[in-house]
């Protein structure tokens, strides 16, 4: 009997402790959303939890902003199916911290107040260049956000045993009511403290697997290799470069576009940018990213254990039997470490893992929905639809009501992209963040010449060419595991634009500086913007 079998009549056996777990925990952050709620008075407390936080509670904030169900459940499923190369996307999201820490995280906490929209928007026209910034921030999170709620979809439906579109469809509407509650109840507070509890859950639910894991190898982890590498058919090609992407010429290079955009990518993730105004200095800002690095370093070592553990125990044929891209890897492993087969702790342990996940992609389409809200209240409705006038009670409102909306897109696309590629999906909010908002950050915070219509070229351009790309790219068409598999019109062979669209961004903001009027021709914005960057001298 395989173990997917074996998985769906447990699961149907003990589905009153699951679905208990996964109210229970539901339950739990809603209060704490109710009780953070209560504390949140003004603007500074929605947008920014008050700017309370401390380095180490911002840290765990930023870290389960950072470890999404693409992290916990994706590279899992990775590592087991490509073995090293499945390892490298965690070598290329922990790398990524160290854009954010050397070039962003003080820097934007000292010039901006809620949003990226404030930094542009110190030494250049408001009106649209919050409207750009608004636009990008909003692309970014929906496709993310839409990515979390297929992954909520999938897994809730397996382990609840419900079956057809039907019940995946409640899934999904179910999350966005919830993300909309945590937003529009809790703001920064309830979406921070969720984040904390979230963080806390994933990293002890990995710590008890891991170790589960080595305990079955008597701490030997060569041995542990050894066994994933025999049971992967792939021999000792599964320790090593090149079984996913050595495969041709093409996939090398679309490798080297994937680590480009997850490198430069998270360093213009909206939902992360916003965390560094949660502290009340950009001492504190540097201190909760080196606290991240620390925790997320932590968690992508143990996926090698996860993933090297679900090879070794489960067995890439039952992995890609319950699913082709290898997302249920690590609760297929929590099965089998609890006893397998008719066991009530195998069964017991896959709820405990399944209901972690399930945290991981409620907090982190909560941050999201809280970051896309942010910035069309306080960039598009404050700054330019109101043009400045609007209170900060009228300001909150709109969040709120754009919370709503937008969990409602959300929701809307979700019911519609059961079958969309998750991958594809992260990929492309990864080379947009990485394409269009990260250019314009860098020169506005470091170049004297970039202006306004730098910064225009800069975020429409990044956005319109990674989108263009993976529009006409095999995640879309052409294959059986794109979007739409029974049509071809993909011409652009790579998975990733980011090796075409992020240079594409840094040029376009590069001409239109150059070959247009620069507003800020005696610097002295740029001046002033310079040393609040540097030394936080008027800084919110």
């Amino acid at each position: 009997m395989s173990t997917t079998f074996t998985l769906a009549i447990e699961a149907k056996e003990h589905r009153p402790l699951i679905i208990s777990l996964f109210s229970l925990f539901v339950a739990a952050t809603l209060a704490i959303t109710v009780w953070a709620g209560r504390k949140t008075k003004d603007a500074t407390d929605f947008y920014a939890g008050g700017r309370s936080f401390t380095g180490f509670q911002n840290g765990l904030a930023i870290s389960g902003d950072y470890m999404s169900a693409a992290s916990f459940l994706g590279i899992a499923g990775a590592i087991a199916l490509s073995g090293y190369d499945g390892f490298l996307y965690s070598i290329g999201f922990l790398v990524a911290w160290l854009v954010a820490l050397l070039l962003v995280a003080e820097p934007l906490r000292n010039s901006g107040r809620f949003t990226m929209g404030d930094v542009l928007a110190y030494r250049m026209r408001q009106r649209p260049v919050r409207t750009a910034a608004g636009v990008s921030t909003i692309v970014v999170s929906i496709f993310y956000l839409l990515a979390q709620m297929v992954g909520a979809g999938a897994l809730v439906a397996l382990l609840l045993g419900i079956s057809g579109e039907g019940g995946k469809n409640l899934i999904v509407v179910l999350v966005g009511v919830i993300m909309i509650l945590y937003v529009t109840i809790g703001g920064m507070k309830g979406t921070t403290w969720v984040q904390i509890v979230k963080a806390a859950l994933l990293m002890t639910g990995a710590l008890l697997l891991t170790i589960m894991v080595l305990a079955e190898f008597n701490f030997n982890i060569s041995d542990l290799l050894g066994t994933a590498a025999e049971e992967s058919g792939k021999g000792a090609a599964f320790l090593e470069p090149g079984l996913k992407y050595g495969v041709s010429t093409t996939s090398k290079i679309d490798f080297i576009s994937l680590g480009i955009a997850l490198i430069l990518g998270t360093a213009g993730l909206p939902h992360i940018l916003i965390r560094f105004y949660t502290v009340p200095t950009a001492q504190v800002a540097r201190k909760s990213v080196l606290w991240a690095i620390g925790l997320i370093g932590a968690f992508y070592l143990m996926t090698i254990a996860l993933g090297f553990g679900a090879a070794a125990l489960v067995g890439p044929k039952e992995i890609t039997e319950s699913n082709p891209a290898g997302n249920t890897a690590a609760p297929l492993l929590a099965y089998h470490l609890g006893g397998g087969d008719g066991s009530a702790w195998g069964a017991i342990l896959l709820a405990v893992i399944s209901a972690v996940a399930f945290a991981t992609i409620l907090a982190v389409v909560a941050g999201l929905t809280l970051a896309s809200s942010s910035s069309f209240a306080h960039d598009i409705y404050a700054n330019v639809i109101k043009r400045g006038k609007a209170s900060e009670k009228q300001e909150v409102g709109a969040a709120r009501i754009s919370a709503v909306l937008i969990g409602g897109v959300a929701i809307g696309l979700g019911v519609f992209a059961g079958n969309l590629n998750v991958a594809g999906l992260v990929a492309l909010a990864f080379a947009v963040a990485a394409s269009a908002n990260l250019p314009t950050i860098l020169y506005s915070l470091f170049w004297k010449r970039f202006n306004t219509n730098g910064a225009l070229w800069s975020i429409y351009g990044g956005l319109i060419t990674a989108v263009g790309l993976v529009l006409f790219s095999p995640v879309v068409s052409g294959k059986e595991t794109s979007m739409w598999p029974g049509v071809d019109f993909a011409w652009f062979p790579l998975e990733n634009p980011g090796l075409i669209s992020i240079p594409m961004g840094f040029l376009l903001g590069i001409l239109g500086s150059l070959l247009t009027k620069d507003e800020d021709e005696d610097g002295e914005k740029f001046a002033e913007l310079e040393v609040r960057s540097l030394s936080g001298a008027g800084a919110h």
